[in-house]
């Protein structure tokens, strides 16, 4: 194999490996308690000052930041594959679209039977316009996506205007009252919400994909129209920084340690600063709300720019290592590692697991963080001497050449 293209491989596995692990960080809230937990720390109910602590290192660590990271290396794996079947005499565009739509059906079911934050589909959807722009130049794509985050945010904006103006009158105690009225049915509704979570929570598998499949079918395509505007651009980097060079190692050095340096540093400040105006007016819900799901998109793209700058250079040096190495091994089962991820969630918090959802602070959520990451990096090495790809990855493939494929090595 080309050595290029071994070191992107490897590099691109090692960092696929930290985001996996990374993002669950962030999903164990929605997995162990209702939506809102992921907000604030003092949602759904006041908390510990290690919750907050705990909270806050998640928020200026993760969130976002892990969903960027993945998004970009999907973009860059999307046109690595297309890269690899032509180079086999293959038509790679046709067997990425293939292989895209069995993401999508693997994306509905794991929504329907397993999760409902589901990403998967929302990959797939996307994924097929990208591989319509997998020509464009890396310049191409990198103002593509700054025009599409521009817009993005742009409208986003204009759906949450009115109830952020609403929530800064009302902290500032110049809410006027059909002001505090629209604010209190605002905070009402997301109340509701964390109501229906613990409802669901309470019923039996069957019971609970009987009522996703039937009363929120089109929960993943809602989805896709309101995170598209993100993982779009996101996967267009990530397609950029392939066709440039960036997963070899190819970049200067000075390259990388700039860009390490400014997404870091950029994005760190900026998510700092909201950060201590946040927990400074008690952690205002709606604003927090349009930070994770529009404002803080540049920063979480900076920080996770940074955080690949940081990795791709050191990437031969931490294979080496064990730690490194049980990364790699994760990063190159991250389809089965983040499907098994819900699998082990849902088993522990779910009413017909242990039930556990709802006992746990931002600061004890961390238990099970912990737990579920010695898990995937247990597994995932040994797994690989013994088969060829972890299971899903394997069924993947299979499914998009149309054949079995060998599995054992």
């Amino acid at each position: 194999m080309d050595p290029a293209l071994t070191n992107r491989l490897r590099s691109l596995d090692l960092i696929r490996g930290v985001a996996v692990l990374g993002i669950l960080a962030v999903n164990v809230a929605n997995f162990s308690a209702p939506g809102s937990a992921a907000v604030s720390p003092d949602l759904p109910h006041a908390s510990s000052a290690a919750d907050h602590a705990a909270w806050l290192l998640t928020f200026v660590l993760f969130e976002g930041k892990m969903r960027a990271l993945f998004s970009v290396l999907f973009g860059a794996s999307l046109l690595l594959f297309i890269e690899r079947m032509d180079a086999a005499g293959r038509d790679g565009a046709r067997l990425q679209a293939r292989r895209l739509l069995w993401l999508m059906l693997f994306g509905y079911l794991h929504f329907a039977l397993l999760w409902d934050g589901d990403i998967l589909f929302l990959y797939a959807a996307t994924g097929f316009v990208a591989l319509m722009l997998r020509h464009w130049s890396p310049r191409q794509m990198v103002l593509g996506a700054a025009l599409t985050l521009t817009v993005w945010q742009g409208w986003g904006l204009s759906i949450w205007g009115g109830s952020l103006a609403d929530e800064a009158a009302a902290i500032t105690g110049t809410a006027s009252p059909a002001a505090q009225k629209r604010h209190a049915a605002d905070l009402a509704w997301f109340r509701a919400e964390d109501a229906k979570d613990v409802i669901d929570a309470k019923r039996s598998w069957l019971s609970l994909a009987q009522t996703k499949l039937t009363e929120r079918p089109g929960a993943p395509l809602n989805l896709v129209g309101f995170n598209w505007g993100e993982t779009l651009p996101w996967m267009l980097i990530g397609m950029a920084l392939l066709k440039s060079g960036f997963f070899s190692g190819t970049w200067p050095r000075r390259r990388m340690v700039w860009l390490a340096a400014v997404g870091l540093g950029l994005g760190g400040a900026a998510t700092l600063a909201f950060t201590a105006w946040a927990a400074s007016h008690q952690y205002p819900e709606i604003a927090l709300r349009f930070a994770m799901e529009f404002a803080g998109v540049l920063p979480h793209t900076a920080m996770a720019l940074g955080y690949a700058a940081l990795l791709v250079p050191t990437a031969r040096r931490m294979l080496e290592w064990a730690p490194g190495q049980m990364l790699e091994a994760a990063g190159r089962m991250a389809f089965s590692n983040y499907l098994g991820t819900s699998l082990v969630m849902a088993a522990l918090c779910s009413g017909w697991g242990l039930g556990l959802f709802g006992q746990f602070g931002a600061a004890q959520r961390w238990t099970l963080v912990l737990l579920v990451w010695a898990l995937i990096l247990s597994w995932s090495q040994p797994w690989l001497t013994r088969y060829r790809q972890g299971p899903m990855e394997w069924a993947w493939r299979s499914l998009t050449e149309w054949r079995v494929l060998g599995f054992r090595r």
